[in-house]
């Protein structure tokens, strides 16, 4: 017996695992904003510049036809996890679930002693002057560390760089650090007021975690087939003392420590509910409880085939081969994109004199062009036409333009022959115009133009 109990309680709490993920996600959240690659972002999203940065590659937001991709790689990806591992996002990645440790795991019970790690559910006594006054201190240390974290929000859309130097001038930049302050304010009263009450009401992703689980699917579940019923199947609850299970080989104490460190305020015997965020705090209490009979706890991370049919657990089945599939394709699909990246934009627009007709019956069109250069290096741009040797460029020069900006040109294509002989209606003519870089032969447009030849009595 000694040795089965050591074997079940020598085991590392889901709860410590759990801190480790935490600690990586916060590093990953807060590093990531200043990793550069190429002088670019690993992430960005620039309203300032109107960029995207991915992977160390800026996209301009004319380029904006990747963001569909992250964002189905997003769902999919979460879509997925669920269906493997239930809510694993919630209680191991997510940012609400890692604000609320940090202030009452580590502020509110280890720092200042307000509670007990393994009862969740109980409040402290506020009206103690020693209590209220510990709160305040919690309530300021959050607050610094909300600021912290709105910043980190913001430098994914305004990059540090550029952050820390609009606060060098904070009179000229009163919205940004309105915009941080605001959102550490709700950060605050997330963490202190409205705590799980976001999982269990506010947050989209639990409502739908019912349609994606199946008798796979890994979640904190009770054996009722060791542990006894105790709710029926009205979900009301039948047993609240060991005494009252109806079978003497249920091995539930009804100590209800798999209830008092929820989180949540649920209790794990009841079945699956919206509100389980998969913490596995209910595993790690009852771990503890039945290791020392020697026996293994009677909630565990695993599936219903599994704790109910006695049957394995399969990994590999449809839904997740159809995930994989999905994110899969949408990968290719964002790489085959982002390896398609213009390092310059070129629109083409006709003014709204339709045409001229000069001396010798020389026609001429006039063009505004709009050049956009998305490369971080200066280039010198040309154009030619490519399909249609009697139109001639008569008047525009190559020139160069920096990085990431813009330039307006206006270009103008003339020809002296006779291209149509029309006495009814002008004919417009399509060219191919090639718009490139003199300087770096990999970057070049192909856009369409039309160029309009006016009726044959309009000609001299």
């Amino acid at each position: 017996m000694s040795t089965e109990k050591s074997e079940f309680l020598s085991k590392t709490p889901y709860r410590i695992k759990r801190y480790y993920a935490y600690i990586i996600a916060t590093i990953v959240g807060l590093s990531l904003p200043f990793i550069r690659i190429n002088d670019n972002h690993i992430f960005l999203l620039s309203f300032d510049k109107k960029q995207l940065h991915l992977m160390g590659v800026a996209f301009d937001m004319q380029e904006l036809y990747l963001m569909p991709f992250l964002l189905m790689l997003l769902f999919l990806g979460i879509f997925a996890v669920t269906s493997i591992g239930g809510r694993a996002w919630c209680g191991w990645a997510c940012p609400q679930t890692i604000f609320r440790v940090i202030y009452r795991d580590l502020i509110e019970t280890k720092l200042l002693k307000l509670r007990r790690i393994k009862n969740k559910q109980k409040e402290p006594d506020w009206k103690k002057p020693e209590n209220a006054s510990k709160r305040v201190i919690a309530i300021i240390l959050w607050a610094v560390i909300s600021i912290v974290i709105a910043s980190d929000f913001m430098w994914y859309f305004v990059p540090p760089e550029d952050f820390f130097a609009y606060l060098q001038d904070p009179t000229e930049h009163m919205f940004l650090i309105g915009t941080v302050l605001a959102i550490a304010g709700f950060i605050i009263y997330d963490a202190i007021f409205l705590k799980e009450d976001f999982c269990a009401y506010i947050c989209p992703y639990s409502r739908v975690q019912s349609v994606l689980y199946d008798n796979n699917t890994l979640q904190a579940i009770y054996s009722t087939n060791r542990g006894g019923d105790i709710y029926n199947d009205n979900k009301e609850k039948i047993i609240f003392k060991q005494k009252d299970l109806p079978d003497e080989n249920n091995e539930c104490t009804t100590c209800e420590s798999c209830v008092t460190v929820c989180p949540t305020h649920i209790d794990i015997r009841k079945g699956l509910q919206l509100e389980c965020i998969n913490c596995l705090e209910c595993v790690d209490a009852c771990t503890k409880v039945m290791g020392k009979l020697g026996k293994p706890s009677l909630v565990q991370w695993s599936s219903t085939n599994e704790i109910k049919y006695n049957k394995e657990t399969k990994f590999i089945r449809k839904s997740t081969i159809m995930y994989s599939v999905a994110l899969l394709v949408v990968l290719a699909l964002l790489f085959v994109m982002g390896g398609e990246k213009e390092y310059m934009l070129l629109n083409v627009n006709k003014t709204t004199e339709l045409y001229k007709v000069e001396d010798n019956n020389k026609v001429s069109n006039n063009y505004l062009l709009l050049f956009q250069n998305t490369d971080s290096k200066k280039h010198k741009y040309n154009i030619e036409i490519i399909d249609n040797k009697d139109i001639k460029i008569e008047r525009f020069r190559p020139f160069l333009l920096s990085p990431h900006k813009m330039r307006k040109k206006v270009v103008v294509l003339s020809t002296t022959k006779k291209l149509v002989n029309n006495n009814t209606k002008d004919t417009p003519i399509t060219i191919t115009l090639r718009a490139f870089a003199e300087d770096d032969p990999k970057i070049s447009v192909i856009r369409k133009a039309v160029f309009i030849y006016p009726r044959a009595d309009k000609l001299k």
